[in-house]
C-alpha cells in the first residue's frame, strides 16, 4: 500500500482552535500530514515565520500524533506538495466566502499540478466564525480571545499586542 501524504497549508498567524480541528480531522485522511506554514504576501503577519512555525509545532505536539509534522515553506503550494510527496491538499472551509476563494485556488492549483487532489473539510459548526485575522483584531482592541485559541496561543498574542501596543477603542 502506498502511503498517502497530505499537506495542510496556511499562515497560522496565529493558529486557532479552528485550525487545530482541521489538523485533527485531516490527520485521519492521510498516513502522514504535513502542516505547511507559509507567508501570505497579501497579509502582514503578527508573528515571524520562525515564531509561527514554533507555535504550530508546540500546538501540534499536544496532539501526540507522530504522523503529523510541521514544515515551513516559501514557494508555490504545488511545488511544496511535490517536495513532500503529497497527493492531497487539505483545506478548511468556514462558509461560502471561503468556498469561493478555495474553488478558484483549487482550479489554479490543478492547472499547475493535476496529480494532487484538494480535499475540503467543513469547519466544526462551533468553530466556523474563527479567523486568525479576527482573533488578532479582537486582541489588538483588548478583547478576550480565549474561546478561539489555546491558552498558550492566547499568551503569545497578548505578549505581542503588549509589545506593539494596544489600540484604544
Amino acid at each position: 500500500m502506498t502511503a498517502h501524504i497530505g499537506v495542510y497549508p496556511g499562515t497560522f498567524d496565529p493558529i486557532t482552535l479552528g485550525h487545530m480541528d482541521i489538523i485533527r480531522r485531516g490527520a485521519m485522511l492521510a498516513d502522514r500530514l504535513v502542516i505547511g506554514v507559509t507567508t501570505n504576501i497579501s497579509k502582514s503577519p503578527m508573528f515571524s515565520d520562525d515564531e509561527r512555525i514554533a507555535m504550530v509545532r508546540r500546538e501540534v505536539a499536544a496532539l501526540a500524533n507522530p504522523n503529523i509534522t510541521v514544515v515551513g515553506f516559501n514557494s508555490l503550494l504545488m511545488d511544496f506538495a511535490d517536495a513532500q510527496g503529497a497527493g492531497i491538499i487539505i483545506r478548511g472551509i468556514r462558509g461560502v466566502t471561503d468556498f469561493e476563494y478555495e474553488y478558484q485556488l483549487t482550479g489554479m492549483n490543478r492547472q499547475l499540478n493535476d496529480r494532487v487532489e484538494t480535499v475540503f473539510l467543513m469547519a466544526d459548526v462551533a468553530l466556523q466564525p474563527i479567523a486568525s485575522r479576527l482573533v488578532k483584531e479582537i486582541a489588538f482592541y483588548g478583547g478576550d480571545i480565549h474561546k478561539f485559541v489555546t491558552p498558550a496561543v492566547q499568551a503569545d498574542v497578548a505578549a505581542r499586542v503588549d509589545k506593539i501596543g494596544r489600540k484604544d477603542g
